[in-house]
C-alpha cells in the first residue's frame, strides 16, 4: 500500500532539451523538492576539436583502464532527459538508461537540487553513526512495500551477496544451531533459475546462469542449484527442508531475455519455501522501482517476498543497494553480522529519496503503463511479418524483441541513427529500458528508428 507523502512534483514538466532550458530546484517546506527555472544552455555544442578529444579519450581509456568492457568509439559528455550527447554535439535518444539505472532520465532537475544541497551539507560519515538521509529513505521503502527493515549496500551484486548471507544465518538461528559454531552444519542451498543474472561477485555469480561469466572464476560458492525458470516441478525437487536457505528468483528477468514469471509460478514457490523453511527472495535489481509499472514487479503477481534486492534506479545514476526484510530476518542478524564502509551514505540516500518519491506517485507509475504499451503496440505494428522477429514482450518500460539471429548488429545500426539500446538473452534480444521519463514523441521515435535498423540490418 503506498502511504501518503511528499508529492509535489512537476511530473510533466517540459524537458530543458526541447525548451533549451535547464532548471534547478529548491526544498520547499515539509522537504518537498521544486523545480525553477536557470538560464539556457546549448545542449549541442560540441566539445572542440571532437575528433582529436574522442581520439585521445579512447586511446587513454585503453592504455590506463582495464579492458573488461567492450566500447563504441564515441565519447559522451553530456545528457538532458531522454537523451545522451557525444563529443560531437550528435544526439542520442537513450532507451538504455545505463542499463535500467537512469529512470528518471540524465540531469533531472528535482534529483539534481537534492543530490546538489546534500553535497553542501554531509556526503559521508560511515555506518558508525546516525545521518538523516539514510533513516528517511529507509522508512519510505518501508511505507511503500512488504518489508519491516531495510539493508544498505552499493549496487545490486552487493544486496544479492547480503541476502545471501542473511538467508543462511537465518537458516542457523531456525535450525536452533549457534551460528558460530563451524562444526555445526545448517540448511544453506541456495536454488536460482535458467537465464538469471543476480551479479557478478562469487556468491551472486554462482547464483547467475550465464557459464561463460562463471568459468574463468571457479569455484564459485558452493551450495547453489540452479532449475529451469518458470518449472515449477524442477524447483520442488530441489527445494528441500534441512538443506535449502533460500530461493532467489527475479519476477521479470532483463539480463536473461525480458521473461516474466507467472503468478502460478512465484505462487508455488512461495508454498514451497515455506513448507522447506526457506527464504523467498526477489531479484527485483533491474524490475523494481516503477520499471514494470508497478512500484514493486511482484505487485504484479500478488505474492510477497521475505527479501527483496534493489539497486540500479534507486539514486538515480549513484551507486547504491539494498535488500529489503522482514523483521523474521532481520532478527537473525546482529551487530557485526554484516557491514559496508560507503553503504547508505548522506548523499546517495538524499538522491534515492528524491527518486523514490518522483516513482511511487501513482501518476507517474501510470505513465510508465501508457507509454510501456505503446512502445510495445508500436513495435508489434511495425514488425508484424517480419520473418526475423519472434515476439515482443515485456511490462512497462522493459521490453524485448526477440530475434532469430543476433541482435548486435541492430543495436549498432540503431546507435548509428542516434537511439541507444541494448541486447539481452542470448544476445539475441534488442532490450529497451528508457527512463521512466520519456513522452509519447520519444516513443515514437525509438519505434521507428529501430525499425529501420530492423529492416536494414535484417533483409
Amino acid at each position: 500500500m503506498h502511504a501518503a507523502g511528499c508529492q509535489q512534483f512537476c511530473l510533466h514538466r517540459p524537458l530543458a532539451l526541447h525548451t533549451g532550458t535547464r532548471h534547478t530546484q529548491r526544498r520547499a517546506a515539509g522537504g518537498c523538492v521544486r523545480a525553477t527555472a536557470a538560464p539556457p544552455r546549448p545542449d549541442t555544442e560540441a566539445v572542440p576539436n571532437a575528433a582529436r578529444f574522442t581520439e585521445q579519450i579512447i586511446a587513454d581509456e585503453k592504455k590506463y583502464i582495464m579492458q573488461t568492457y567492450v566500447r563504441p568509439n564515441l565519447v559522451f559528455t553530456h545528457g538532458e532527459g531522454a537523451r545522451m550527447y557525444d563529443a560531437a554535439g550528435k544526439e542520442y535518444l537513450d532507451f538504455a538508461a545505463g542499463i535500467a539505472v537512469n529512470a528518471l532520465g540524465h540531469s533531472d532537475a528535482r534529483w539534481l537540487a537534492a543530490l546538489t544541497e546534500q553535497a553542501g551539507e554531509l556526503a559521508h560519515t560511515s555506518n558508525l553513526f546516525h545521518t538523516a538521509p539514510q533513516v528517511r529513505l529507509a522508512k519510505r521503502l518501508v511505507e511503500l512495500s512488504f518489508a519491516d527493515k531495510v539493508f544498505y549496500a552499493n549496487t545490486g551484486t552487493e544486496a544479492n551477496e547480503a541476502a545471501i548471507k542473511f538467508a543462511r544465518k537465518y537458516a542457523r538461528v531456525h535450525a536452533g544451531i549457534d551460528p558460530y559454531d563451524a562444526s555445526a552444519a545448517a540448511p544453506h542451498e541456495l536454488v536460482s533459475f535458467g537465464g538469471s543474472f543476480h551479479g557478478r561477485t562469487l556468491g551472486a555469480l554462482a547464483l547467475t546462469a550465464k557459464d561463460h561469466y562463471k568459468t574463468p572464476f571457479a569455484p564459485l560458492t558452493p551450495g547453489a542449484l540452479m532449475v529451469p525458470y518458470c518449472d515449477l516441478e524442477a524447483a520442488a525437487r530441489v527445494i528441500q527442508r534441512g538443506r535449502t536457505a533460500s530461493v532467489f528468483v527475479e519476477p521479470l528477468q532483463g539480463e536473461g531475455g525480458i521473461y516474466a514469471a507467472s503468478a502460478d509460478f512465484l505462487a508455488g514457490l512461495r508454498r514451497l519455501c515455506d513448507d522447506a523453511g526457506a527464504l523467498l527472495v526477489f531479484d527485483e535489481v533491474q524490475c523494481g522501482l516503477g520499471r514494470t509499472g508497478r512500484l514493486w514487479a511482484h505487485e504484479h503477481f500478488g505474492v510477497r517476498p521475505d527479501m527483496m534486492t534493489l539497486a540500479k534506479p534507486l539514486a538515480g545514476g549513484l551507486p547504491i543497494g539494498a535488500v529489503l526484510v522482514t523483521d523474521a530476518v532481520a532478527d537473525a542478524m546482529k551487530p557485526g553480522d554484516h557491514g559496508s564502509t560507503f553503504a547508505g551514505n548522506p548523499l546517495v540516500c538524499r538522491a534515492a529519496e528524491a527518486v523514490v518519491d518522483i516513482i511511487s506517485d501513482p501518476a507517474f507509475l501510470e505513465g510508465v503503463v501508457a507509454r510501456g504499451e505503446r512502445l510495445r503496440e508500436g513495435l508489434r505494428a511495425a514488425l508484424a511479418g517480419n520473418p526475423r522477429v519472434k515476439e515482443v514482450r515485456g511490462l512497462g518500460l522493459i521490453c524485448g524483441v526477440q530475434l532469430d539471429v543476433p541482435a548486435g548488429g541492430v543495436c549498432e545500426r540503431a546507435r548509428d541513427a542516434g537511439l541507444i539500446v541494448i541486447t539481452a538473452g542470448k544476445g539475441d534480444v534488442v532490450r529497451l529500458v528508457p527512463p521512466l521519463v520519456v513522452t509519447d514523441a520519444d516513443v515514437d521515435q525509438a519505434v521507428k528508428i529501430l525499425c529501420e535498423a530492423i529492416a536494414a540490418e535484417l533483409h
